[in-house]
């Protein structure tokens, strides 16, 4: 299903519809509706030009999990650290 953002509300909001395609994929991303890759591709970006925006935005890239953690601590605990 198309989205449509008239010329008006681009105007409005002062965006260019290539800014609005861009913004919508990094809010997408930190509301976790989209993974990282798939609101790469929405943004039209390759990867740096994308972690490039989110930093432009304030946005976390990397997210760790609870799970993550525990890993990265047996992780360190195996190794003595």
């Amino acid at each position: 299903m198309p989205l449509v953002i008239t010329d008006e509300q681009l105007r409005i909001m002062q965006m260019s519809e290539r800014d609005a395609q861009v913004e919508i994929a990094c809010r997408l991303f930190d509301a976790g509706r989209l993974s990282f890759h798939a609101a790469m591709r929405m943004a039209n970006l390759d990867r740096t030009g994308f972690e490039n925006e989110l930093v432009r935005r304030q946005i976390a890239i990397y997210r760790p999990t609870f799970k993550d953690l525990h890993e990265d601590l047996a992780t360190l605990d195996k190794l003595g650290l």
